[in-house]
Formats: structure tokens, C-alpha cells, sequence
């Protein structure tokens, strides 16, 4: 007796090639960025020193980069190789690696809207740690500069938690140049200079009287409440975006699951 194989048996080749083109992306970046990581920390100095990683006060935005990178490596490894290879075990692993993530997303939204409050005092907090670091760090001195200008923000609260800066502080005994001053960022712009002033900032609050006209008042905490709620939809859409793509991953993954299944069944 002869048995032939169901037409259905057959692995998808749409379902397969559109997983491996799916994932050769994330691949791709996930190798650029953990290049990218790499060559920071290089220019840092930081790979011929390993003790400067533990050493560092503040928040070294290398490490998220570093950290989206080797997530998307191993994602898009996983997808590829399992999608080429019809390797079940591969398939698993990706697929249960973005449920993970996904529910990760989900319940930080949840928490963050529960304990809103607990998380603004964390985000005070976080931020006062790394105007701490400011200068230890030129990717973290960016990071805060950017975010400074682009909410017209300075400080956390105020401009006085830069006091808390060993450079920026008031203390009479501060021989620093920038002593009750604040970063260049703070400053309002002027529409007739070309060439950013880095020193705008000095001694702006050795007086006592009105800053609102040479520095942003307000502090970047209240700047970044504001600025959510105005962008609401950008950021809901940014995010059921990502959960979409998330969603398509898995299912790929589990229809090719499935007929790698039902091929080795017939077989």
C-alpha cells in the first residue's frame, strides 16, 4: 500500500521567507547597534579600563544601546536561523522572547499609569543622580543637553538642582569656572547668534533677581508632564505600532511552527 503526502503537508514558503526577511532587519540592527555600543565605549576609553563600566555614577546611555542591540541580535538570530533550518526549538524561543517583551511593555504601561506618582518621584530622583554625573559622562552631558533644548527645561524642579554638580555648585570654596552657572542647554536662544553660545550660562545664578529672561525656568520633570498629554496620540501610536510588529513576529513564527509540524507528521 502506498501512502502520498497531503498537498497541505508542505512547509508555507511565504510563511518561511517572509519570517527570515522579517527578522534579517533586526539582525542587521541589532549587529549595528552593538557595533555602535562598542565603538562609544571605545572612545571612551572604557574598553581598555573594564572598571570605569562599574565606576560610573550615572546613567551611561551606552548600556541601552548595548541592550536594544543584543535583544534584536538574538531575536533576529533566532528567527532566521529557525525559519531557514525549520528548526521548532528556534522558533519557540523567539516566539516565547517577544510574548516576554510584549507583556514587559504592557504591564510597565499599567504600572507607570497605577503608581504614577511613586514614578515621578523616581524620575526626580533618576534625574538629580545624573546631573550629578553630568561631566563624567559626554554621552549622558548629551543626552541632558538635548533634553534640556528640546523642553525648554532646565534642572529637574528648577535650575537650582544644579547646585547639586560639583562644577555648576554655589559654594564659595568651587574654584570651577562655572561655578552658579548652568549648561549652555538651559540657555534661551538668540535668534541672532549662528554659533552656539557654550558659555551663556555662566554666574546666571549668582543674583537672586529674574532668570525667565537668559535661562529656562521651568524644571524638565513638570516640562515632560506636559509634554505627554499634548502628544498623547504620537505615543499611543508609537506603541500599538511596536505591539503590531510584536504580533506579527509571533504569528509568523507559529504558522510556520505549524507546518513544520504537520510536514514532519506526514513524513
Amino acid at each position: 500500500m502506498h501512502y502520498y503526502r497531503s498537498a497541505n503537508a508542505e512547509v508555507n514558503c511565504c510563511y518561511k521567507y517572509l519570517m527570515f526577511s522579517y527578522n534579517i532587519l533586526f539582525w542587521l540592527a541589532g549587529a549595528g547597534f552593538i557595533a555602535i555600543g562598542f565603538w562609544a565605549w571605545s572612545e571612551k576609553g572604557m574598553l581598555s579600563d573594564l572598571t570605569q563600566v562599574t565606576r560610573s555614577q550615572g546613567f551611561d546611555p551606552v548600556w541601552l544601546v548595548l541592550i536594544v542591540g543584543g535583544v534584536s541580535f538574538i531575536l533576529g538570530f533566532a528567527g532566521c536561523v529557525g525559519a531557514l533550518r525549520e528548526n521548532i526549538c528556534l522558533l519557540k524561543f523567539f516566539s516565547g522572547l517577544i510574548c516576554f517583551i510584549l507583556f514587559l511593555e504592557l504591564l510597565a504601561a499599567v504600572l507607570a499609569f497605577v503608581f504614577k506618582d511613586s514614578l515621578k518621584e523616581w524620575n526626580y530622583d533618576f534625574f538629580l543622580a545624573n546631573i550629578k554625573a553630568y561631566r563624567d559622562d559626554i554621552d549622558l552631558q548629551n543626552v541632558i543637553d538635548s533634553l534640556q533644548r528640546l523642553n525648554f527645561c532646565c534642572g529637574a524642579r528648577d535650575p537650582n538642582d544644579w547646585d547639586l554638580n560639583v562644577y555648576f555648585n554655589c559654594t564659595k570654596s568651587n574654584p570651577s569656572r562655572e561655578r552658579c552657572g548652568v549648561p549652555f542647554s538651559c540657555c534661551l536662544p538668540d535668534p541672532a547668534d549662528n554659533v552656539v553660545n557654550t558659555q551663556c550660562g555662566y554666574d546666571v545664578r549668582e543674583t537672586k533677581g529674574d532668570w525667565s529672561t537668559s535661562i529656562y525656568t521651568k524644571g524638565c520633570i513638570s516640562a515632560l508632564e506636559e509634554w505627554l498629554p499634548r502628544n498623547f496620540y504620537i505615543v499611543a501610536g508609537v506603541f500599538i505600532g511596536i505591539s503590531l510588529l510584536q504580533m506579527v513576529g509571533i504569528f509568523l513564527a507559529r504558522a510556520l511552527m505549524t507546518d513544520i509540524m504537520q510536514s514532519r507528521f506526514y513524513d
